[in-house]
């Protein structure tokens, strides 16, 4: 068990005892002399408590404690490291002495068991402004046959607390588990210790508003701490609020890691937003609901064009090629323009998937043709990028004068336009150029983009805890249904991790995650010169089959809303689909826009 020394930018989440025996054999020497009777200040940096003079007890005692734990000679062990494991109690990890105590005793190592002292309280080296208190839990758990009554604690002492009337008199905890004066046990309701949390999430996001930096350290710490009373999607969605705040309070350069997006990490990105697209239906609803408005405004047309602003992996372009394969007359010749980032390694990631397509399309018996743009921001198109590249216009001329039907479609892709002033209406204005029938929208539907810190870090909060709820529920199914969806789970938790540190740490052009809600979409696309196009119920019945069809469908909820589709769990939406097509008033000859921006 060797691991490295970590620095205090881990928050205090973390501690190794290895690392505590290192400082103690090196004394005080070059890393600095403390008081015989202080605490060692390098551990005292990262919220740990331990007096200099203490540190040789706590590293033989540690090393008690690695064996105890470590052993697997009887199965006694296995059941007594499974219930330390458990929620039942907790005690203060940065008082590593007393920790170690309580630890030890629980586990009997020794002949003679160390008698535990006093679990101290999480706020025994922080007192902050108080977090409001909650409502009291309904009962409280008691473990034990016994039907002794315990003196009930105050709310505040009543956080952590293990009553016992004395330490065990046999070496064996399970034989004193299996007695019939077992030891009552009281622990803490998860809901009350949930509601800490979430006030403690909110008191450190308003510490960061107001720049009180010890502060929103302190309450870090505890969110830490209070957050292994947690279980499920309460526990992993904090976990990556915490780590968010934590990144901004430190702000580490350069921003590296599963936390932050940026521009090297766009394979992972893809990868991430694969397993995304597996274990949840969002991306599923996303593309269905835009392909069958982009059918429908195909209807008659014998050449047809799409622009997909963010091409990915081409996982909705399939579902589109085979319906109009399956069209009344025949299918219509298919160009796809789909445009990405570069690609860090400087593969042709897009001309792969164009040619993967292009397979898909000649076994169906579509005439199909692709190309690929890279950009670094849609802001770099224009309108003569996305004309035809062996003619300059939209029509091939001679027996063919039939101008091809143009479709602009963006899932998740326009908000992040938003990080810079006058990018998204130089895109819209490139779009409306090339007279498209229709302009399909798919958006987050949260606001991140607006008001205060506090503001948007509570909207975040809530989103994206139902948005967790919704993936664990999902997996649940999964599970009970075929034993699967647990690793597309978690890497779809990174996913959406990735965008919580982005809304929550980062700033200016480089906080990209800038979700608008469906009426601030309205508005955005009414000013660049778009009309709404209503998204037919056919498209909702058949949204609401798909749904039924995924696993643990059973959540989420298909609303249709003025003319758009959203998807949502249980009473929250997530995700909108809207369509748009240029307003008469807006109209332009696309060849004489094109040949000016060319100029």
């Amino acid at each position: 068990m060797k691991r490295e020394h970590q620095d205090a930018v881990d928050g205090g989440g973390s501690w190794h005892p290895e690392a505590a025996a290192m400082e103690d054999e090196k004394g005080k020497g070059t890393m600095g002399a403390e008081e015989d009777g202080g605490d060692d200040e390098l551990l005292a940096a990262l919220g740990y408590k331990v007096r200099s003079s203490e540190m040789a007890d706590v590293a033989q005692k540690l090393e008690q404690l690695e064996k105890a734990m470590g052993s697997s000679t009887a199965a006694n062990d296995d059941a007594l490291v499974s219930h330390l494991a458990s929620d039942t109690v907790h005690y203060n990890p940065s008082d590593i002495a007393t920790w170690v105590d309580n630890i030890l005793w629980e586990l009997n190592a020794s002949p003679t068991p160390l008698a535990p002292p006093a679990p101290r309280r999480l706020a025994d080296n922080y007192d902050p402004k108080p977090l409001p208190a909650p409502h009291a839990a309904a009962g409280r758990i008691v473990y034990g046959s016994d039907a002794q009554s315990v003196v009930a604690p105050s709310p505040r002492d009543r956080k952590r607390m293990k009553v016992c009337s004395s330490p065990p008199s046999s070496s064996s905890t399970t034989d004193a588990a299996k007695s019939d004066k077992a030891l009552p046990v009281v622990v803490v309701d998860t809901q009350e210790a949930g509601i800490r949390l979430v006030h403690a999430l909110m008191a450190c996001a308003e510490a960061v508003q107001q720049e009180s930096l010890k502060a929103a350290d302190a309450l870090v710490k505890q969110i830490t701490v209070l957050n292994t009373s947690q279980g499920g999607a309460m526990r992993k969605v904090a976990g990556y609020f915490a780590e968010a705040l934590t990144r901004r309070i430190y702000r580490p350069q350069p921003h590296r890691g599963v936390g932050c997006s940026s521009r090297d990490s766009a394979a992972l990105d893809n990868i991430l937003h694969q397993h995304f697209y597996e274990s949840s239906p969002y991306l599923k609803f996303a593309h269905f609901t835009a392909n069958q408005a982009i059918l429908e405004a195909f209807a008659g047309c014998r050449r047809v064009h799409v622009v997909d602003f963010g091409m990915r992996q081409g996982l909705q372009w399939p579902a589109l090629l085979q319906a109009l394969a399956l069209r009344p007359g025949g299918p219509p010749a298919f160009r796809l323009t789909g445009i990405g980032p570069p690609q860090p390694d400087h593969s042709g990631a897009l001309q792969e998937v164009g040619w993967k397509l292009a397979q898909l399309a000649g076994t169906i018996r579509i005439d199909f043709r692709y190309r690929g743009l890279v950009a670094a921001s849609l802001a770099d198109l224009e309108p003569h990028m996305l004309l035809d590249p062996n003619t300059g216009d939209c029509s091939d001329g001679g027996e063919d004068e039939e101008p091809e039907a143009v479709a602009v479609n963006s899932v998740f892709e326009l908000h992040g336009l938003l990080a810079r002033p006058g990018a998204l209406e130089k895109v819209l204005g490139t779009v409306r150029a090339v007279q498209p029938r229709i302009v399909t929208v798919v958006e987050q539907e949260a606001n991140h983009n607006g008001g205060t810190f506090v503001e948007r870090f509570t909207e975040a909060l809530h989103y994206y805890s139902t948005m967790f709820d919704s993936l664990e529920g999902g997996a649940l199914a999964a599970d009970a249904a075929c034993g699967g969806g647990r690793r597309d789970q978690a890497l779809s938790e990174v996913y959406l991790g990735r965008q919580i540190c982005n809304v929550v740490s980062c700033e200016g052009v480089e906080r990209t995650e800038r979700h608008e809600a469906l009426a601030q979409w309205r508005a955005r696309m009414g000013r660049a010169g778009f009309d709404p196009v209503a998204i037919g119920s056919n498209a909702f019945k058949q949204a609401s089959m798909l749904l039924a069809l995924f696993a643990g469908g059973d959540g989420y909820r298909v609303e249709e809303k003025e003319g758009c589709l959203t998807l949502g769990w249980h009473t929250r939406p997530l995700i909108a689909t809207s369509a748009w097509r240029v307003a008469a008033s807006a109209g332009g000859d696309p060849i004489a826009a094109a040949a000016a921006a060319a100029l």
